[in-house]
């Protein structure tokens, strides 16, 4: 597996992953509001998306680091860093590329001067929270959020700069 960024041609190829990963696993509807949303993750300045091929061509997961100021609405300041939309295809799930691309974020995040990094997740999204939960990040629920009235967001936090155990806990918000 080589985890490295996108290159711009490939970037409606990483949305339809995104998209139909979602579809998948139930985490979006096939009229969803938010599927044009998730394909163009990236396409703007808006953050770096890092992929996992297979050393060719065929890309077997996604995922997003937005830096400061480029970040969403759970950062809360310029020394926290945001992972978005880990996507992995449905037929390379369980091999795991979601923990390596996640790792990948990380580190980047790290060395870009990031001091914690923080992620949005679904309640529904389980398999992705074992991955957070494995990785080091803690849940975050006074930063959890509402996008919509029918849409609660859950957070999850990891610090860079502690540390063994280097949690980042819900005070530090």
């Amino acid at each position: 597996m080589v985890i490295r960024e996108v290159g711009p041609e490939e970037l409606p190829a990483v949305g339809e992953l995104r998209v139909r990963a979602y579809l998948a696993g139930g985490f979006l509807s096939p009229d969803s509001s938010y599927a044009p949303r998730l394909r163009a993750l990236g396409a703007s300045d808006d953050g770096t998306v890092l992929i996992a091929t297979d050393g060719g061509d065929q890309i077997a997961g996604t995922i997003m680091l937005a830096i400061w100021p480029r970040t969403g609405q759970v950062v809360t300041g310029p020394d926290e860093a945001e992972i978005r939309a880990l996507a992995v295809a449905p037929g390379a799930q369980g091999q795991g590329i979601g923990r390596a691309l996640l790792d990948a974020a990380v580190a980047r995040a790290a060395s870009q001067g990031a001091r914690s990094v923080v992620l949005s997740t679904q309640p529904e999204m389980r398999a992705a929270h074992r991955i957070y939960e494995r990785a080091g990040f803690t849940r975050l629920p006074d930063r959890d959020w509402s996008p919509d009235p029918e849409t609660t967001l859950l957070v999850y936090g990891l610090r860079l700069d502690a540390g063994p155990g280097r949690k980042l806990a819900p005070a530090e918000s």
